[in-house]
């Protein structure tokens, strides 16, 4: 009760401080410990009363630039209080250089590192909770408990576990050596963590603050699943083995959440389920976003692009739609939205502004 009352407040202030920047510049210091402290359950259970409120994802900059593009996003989208900051792990995959001779040579590069330190990073700097994505792609279970470790450190408890992509080449994911197929068994290393033992089954003689963790969810079906009874099925299992919440890939058809939701309660999940939406930016995404997230552009949609000529008029429609989007999505009391903002910051602010 005392955390819906602070939020409600807190609300209340930070919409006073918008016009106010020593206001909102104190109104965000004393927040900052407060909630970088806080669980994703909690700040959901907590983002009640409040009106509807959002979190978004970043990836970490690419192999040699700096981290100025990166808090230019935060900086556009932080004074609409975001909930939570998701950051991308993007592990080491194969390309081919060429050689001076002429011939090619199969290397395995990591286009973007940093993810952990880009999580503390942002913390430190805007006091807003982060959720550090783990994947099994491209890693050893011994490399994850490392990393298990350095966040502990750092003082990040919030995870978002996650299989990971397969290689651009792989027609099927190819677990590392020593690593994981699924997220399962992921899952189960972090448990095994939080009850206080690594993974040779050596005690921990100081366990810190256990993580929390979410897991990642499909309203269309994941690509590899035979149906989406058999996903769901897979999400209980999830659920059942710890996973406090999930958040779901992108979609532009707000009854497609709305199905899913409901099978899965019937299922027996009752884990939050965050829709994740991500604004329709360009005129190329009416074939390369189903192809690449596989997903359904809605007929309505669909024949509004075709009807754009330039990326710009996309653009707009694309806000039109996600404001209609997250208005439809309150009004069957849904009160947290995950944006992805790749190739959309612009639209998000512009969505978020209007909420």
């Amino acid at each position: 009760m005392f955390f819906a009352r602070f939020f409600v407040t807190f609300d209340k202030l930070l919409r006073l401080g918008r016009k106010n920047k020593h206001v909102c510049f104190v109104l965000r210091s004393t927040f900052r410990n407060f909630a970088a402290d806080m669980n994703v359950t909690e700040i959901l259970r907590e983002n009640t009363s409040g009106g509807q409120r959002f979190s978004f994802e970043v990836l970490p900059p690419l192999k040699g630039n700096g981290t100025g593009a990166l808090f230019n996003t935060i900086d556009k989208l932080k004074e609409y209080n975001p909930l939570f900051i998701n950051i991308t792990t993007h592990h080491s995959e194969y390309v081919y250089k060429e050689l001076e001779n002429g011939q090619f040579e199969r290397q395995r590069i990591r286009r973007r590192p940093g993810t952990i330190a880009m999580a503390a990073s942002i913390q430190n700097r805007y006091g807003i909770p982060v959720i550090p994505h783990i994947i099994c792609s491209g890693i050893t279970a011994e490399d994850i408990e490392y990393e298990l470790i350095d966040l502990q450190f750092l003082g990040i408890s919030n995870l978002l576990l996650l299989r990971g992509d397969k290689a651009k080449d792989d027609k099927m994911f190819t677990p590392t050596k020593g690593g994981y197929a699924h997220t399962t068994e992921l899952i189960r290393q972090v448990k095994q963590f939080n009850e206080g033992y690594f993974l040779d089954g050596t005690p921990i003689k100081h366990p810190g603050e256990p993580f929390s963790f979410g897991v990642a969810c499909y309203p269309e079906k994941h690509e590899e699943a035979p149906n989406i009874e058999m996903d769901l099925q897979y999400l209980k299992e999830k659920q059942d083995l710890g996973a406090q919440y999930a958040v779901t890939q992108l979609f532009y058809d707000n009854r497609k959440y709305y199905e899913f939701v409901e099978k899965a309660r019937a299922m027996g999940i009752t884990i939050p389920i965050i829709p994740g939406l991500k604004p329709f930016a360009k005129l190329s995404q009416l074939t390369v976003v189903p192809k690449t997230f596989h997903c359904d552009i809605p007929e309505d949609l669909a024949q509004e692009v075709v009807k754009c000529k330039t990326d710009e008029d996309a653009r707009q429609l694309g806000v039109e739609w996600g404001l209609q989007q997250c208005r439809d999505l309150a009004s069957h009391g849904v009160n947290s939205i995950h944006f992805y903002t790749v190739s959309a910051v612009e639209s998000v602010k512009e969505i978020v502004s209007k909420l």
